[in-house]
């Protein structure tokens, strides 16, 4: 694995989040219905992303998150750095202390440019990239929306 599961299901609910209209907001409980990811796990996970700046929220009962940027301006990189420790991806592979360009382990050029590769990916790929793709799963519960600045009665109306 690539990440955490914290890290996939924020993934996953941003690429949710790209998809709402630009102003609305989605209920956590919604994105974790759809994505099939604990409730409580998935809104803890939002709030760490809206206090670290990549999504807005809207507090109360009928509140919701919103991508604070456009999607296409946050990498995956951002997103598992903002959860995950990049240690293991800077770690040797064969777990040695003193692995390094000067006393490298057996596995350390192969690991290297695997690791490389990796940041690249993570770096380069979008949310907006992602939520391109074609959907293969099944729709499941629709996501509830409410407008920015509308009341919680005006967006169940």
């Amino acid at each position: 694995m690539l990440y955490s599961r914290s890290a996939e299901y924020a993934i996953r609910a941003l690429i949710r989040l790209a998809q709402v209209p630009a102003g609305e907001y989605a209920l956590a409980k919604d994105i974790a219905a759809r994505e099939d990811i604990p409730a409580h796990f998935l809104a803890k996970i939002l709030q760490q992303l809206a206090r670290e700046g990549w999504l807005r929220s809207c507090k109360g009962p009928n509140g919701g998150f919103r991508l604070r940027f456009p999607a296409s301006q946050i990498s995956l990189l951002d997103i598992v750095g903002s959860l995950d420790t990049m240690l293991p991806y800077q770690r040797c592979a064969a777990g040695l202390a003193t692995c390094s360009e000067n006393a490298p382990c057996p596995m350390h050029e192969s690991w290297s440019e695997l690791q490389a590769h990796i940041l690249a990916y993570l770096r380069d790929k979008t949310i907006a990239d992602l939520a391109r793709v074609p959907e293969t799963r099944s729709q499941g519960v629709p996501l509830r929306r409410r407008a920015a600045g509308m009341t919680p009665q005006e967006a169940t109306a």
